[in-house]
């Protein structure tokens, strides 16, 4: 991939994408969500927002929460099944705010995660 084609965020940290996995874990059965944050085109760290709410079948940000941060550049979020496709609610968030998004699903490994941009286009982030 050359400098003038990559995308502004283009990598992910493996210790988040491992973070992210774990938290998933962790909060299964219900979603896990969060923000992401990066430097310099790579995700280096999710940030939780207070209120956020999560159950088994969604959860809810409360955006009006978020910092103002311009490190923030989009979420993460977990499906408590085996696809991490976007539904038609995580494309509307994905609209709102961001232009990266991850979706991790069972088993929460390296395998079972993707990312998409603000239209819910899968786009692909290096690991780093």
């Amino acid at each position: 991939m050359t400098e003038g084609k990559r995308r502004k965020i283009w990598g992910i940290e493996q210790d988040v994408l491992d973070m992210i996995n774990e938290a998933a874990k962790d909060t299964y059965p219900d979603e896990f969500l969060a923000t992401l944050r990066a430097e310099k085109g790579i995700v280096t760290e999710i940030l939780l927002l207070p209120g956020t709410l999560s159950g088994e079948h969604s959860g809810t940000f409360h955006l009006h929460m978020l910092p103002i941060d311009l490190s923030v550049v989009g979420t993460v979020h977990s499906h408590p099944s085996f696809s991490n496709m976007p539904s038609e609610a995580d494309i509307s968030l994905f609209g709102r705010f961001g232009n990266t998004h991850i979706i991790t699903c069972i088993p929460f490994d390296k395998r079972s995660w993707k990312a998409y941009d603000y239209n819910g286009d899968e786009i692909e982030l290096e690991v780093v």
